[in-house]
């Protein structure tokens, strides 16, 4: 028998057979795995379960999974990878901007979201081990120990992926990198999405943290990428 704790996977989908195919192989990996049939019954079950990560559909009955995200973003930055049988990249993009960690569109392959689901829960893992970490600027704290953002000593509600997106800026100011190199250091090599994911969070991060009055903001290096640019 394993000496470690199995990590939970909170499975949300109306179609009781790919709940089946999914649990078989999460179990078969060494997850726990529990089902949730409806939206409603899902955001019960995820406070209950406290999972370590979640595989949400989005077209359900009783609450779709676009409701779900945002129940769980206000109680919880537990990763969400959700399902959707339309890949339209405006689905894509607001999964993101509820704060989704990744996106992936019906039919799936089984062992694809296996290693998706295993490569959050390295990076979640890794962010938990690390040490204190704190990036101060006038009117801007980050901190990626308690994972929070201050902006005018107001903290600033965001999804994690946005804050260590600027925590990684913010760290390494007046530094320019571009998409590709921010896909890789944020999300990692065995991240799935292009680099509409980027753009997105910076977006995202200017309408929450900018006004026009810091001596900072995130620029836009056309052609390029971006930087935190301190003046």
């Amino acid at each position: 028998m394993s000496q470690f704790v199995k990590q939970k996977i909170l499975v949300v989908d109306d179609d009781e057979n790919i709940c089946d195919l999914i649990r078989m192989y999460f179990e078969n990996e060494g997850f726990s795995v529990f089902i949730s049939n409806d939206g409603i019954t899902a955001v019960e079950d995820f406070k209950n379960i406290s999972p370590d990560i979640v595989v949400l559909d989005i077209m359900m009955p009783g609450a779709d999974g676009w409701q779900v995200c945002r129940e769980i973003r206000k109680i919880s930055q537990a990763p969400v990878i959700m399902l959707s049988a339309k890949g339209e990249v405006f689905d894509k993009v607001l999964a993101l901007e509820l704060g989704a960690d990744d996106y992936m569109v019906k039919p799936f392959d089984s062992k694809e979201l296996v290693a998706r689901v295993k490569a959050i829960l390295r990076r979640t893992a890794k962010n938990d081990e690390q040490s204190h970490e704190e990036v101060v600027f006038p009117n801007l704290l980050v901190n990626k120990t308690t994972y929070t953002v201050k902006v005018n000593g107001n903290e600033v509600a965001m999804p994690p992926k946005e804050l260590e997106l600027l925590f990684f800026l913010s760290s390494n100011p007046n530094k320019v990198y571009t998409r590709d190199q921010l896909l890789e250091y944020i999300w990692g090599y065995d991240f799935f999405g292009d680099s509409r994911t980027v753009d997105v969070h910076i977006k995202r991060l200017r309408e929450k943290i900018e006004d026009g009055m810091h001596n900072w903001q995130i620029k836009t290096v056309w052609g390029i990428g971006y930087k935190f640019e301190v003046k």
